[in-house]
């Protein structure tokens, strides 16, 4: 058929075009995630300070697949991230996806929750976790927007776990994914005041959330003793293979942690050594803790303000 007149069938292709766009709009490429060991896959986060370019994938999240089900452990910093996280998942199993579980609450680990409110998932989280958010939220909505920018933080909604978790060992959590168990604990006041940490007995493979910072300086928002006092314990953790919260992925275990321990440690023993000498918060922002520069990124981002909160923990002690 002639090209001119085909033009008069044009307008019963448009409805047919209109309908497909906003599929075809919502394609998008699956988040780059890796088998770390079977049925385990995790993303490996950029080391960074969230911003528009990372779309603020800076966490490690993952999930995990059981004969009958998934589970996602964190969902990313931003509604984006979510999305290609859920693509991951999709171009790996159909698998229906029971169980979404937030390690805590800082946003580069939930601000993708929106991507699964609506797949009929359970959220997980510590029991201090629904008011953490709570009382964050709003401000993690302001400080982020400018830093991610309106496209990728307009879909981010603060969902609150509604399963809680104690904390404890006796307190544990079982999720069943289907011959495949994970196992919940939660912890008392560390990196925050609401980290949870998820093992899944059938590798031996743990997802630390930030309790376990690699490359990454750690960054301290809960307590700097109570953090190094739960280390044995941490360490107790029957697991062969960990997930950080930020840095490489697929580490043995306990191995992975002895680098965070001695920066800890230095960084508490400096702050005591000033505090004993009567200096101040703001020397002890520059000098506690320095000798560990050589050995972590973001070093100068977060140390001063590290240094300002065990700072402040320890002088009354």
């Amino acid at each position: 058929m002639p090209i001119d007149r085909c033009f008069w069938l044009f307008p019963f292709f448009i409805p047919i075009f209109l309908s497909l766009a906003p599929a075809i709009a919502q394609t998008l490429d699956p988040l780059p995630v890796r088998e770390i060991a079977p049925g385990v896959y995790a993303y490996e986060g950029a080391i960074a300070l969230m911003d528009h370019a990372n779309e603020g994938a800076i966490a490690n999240i993952g999930f995990i697949v059981g004969d009958d089900a998934v589970a996602v452990v964190d969902t990313g910093g931003s509604a984006l991230e979510g999305q290609r996280l859920r693509e991951a998942i999709r171009k790996i199993t159909d698998k229906p996806i029971r169980y979404v579980i937030n390690t805590h609450e800082h946003p580069d680990h939930v601000f993708g929750n929106a991507a699964f409110e609506a797949k009929d998932a359970t959220f997980v989280g510590h029991k201090n976790l629904p008011r953490a958010l709570a009382q964050r939220k709003e401000f993690y909505l302001q400080a982020f927007k400018p830093m991610i920018g309106d496209d990728l933080i307009k879909d981010v909604k603060i969902i609150p776990p509604t399963l809680l978790v104690d904390i404890g060992k006796d307190k544990e959590t079982r999720l069943d994914l289907g011959h495949r168990t994970l196992v919940l604990r939660a912890w008392p006041v560390m990196h925050t005041d609401c980290d949870l940490t998820v093992l899944d007995e059938k590798t031996a493979t743990l997802f630390t959330g930030d309790l376990v910072f690699f490359q990454h300086v750690p960054v301290v928002d809960g307590s700097l003793k109570g953090w190094l006092a739960a280390m044995d314990e941490l360490t107790a953790i029957p697991a062969k293979l960990a997930v950080p919260g930020h840095g490489k992925i697929g580490l043995d275990w306990p191995q992975a942690l002895a680098d965070e321990r001695a920066y800890l440690t230095k960084l508490t023993k400096d702050l005591r050594g000033l505090i004993a000498k009567g200096d101040d918060v703001g020397q002890a922002a520059k000098e506690a803790g320095q000798s560990e520069a050589k050995n972590w990124q973001l070093f100068n981002d977060y140390n001063p303000r590290n240094a300002t909160a065990g700072f402040a923990e320890l002088e009354w002690e």
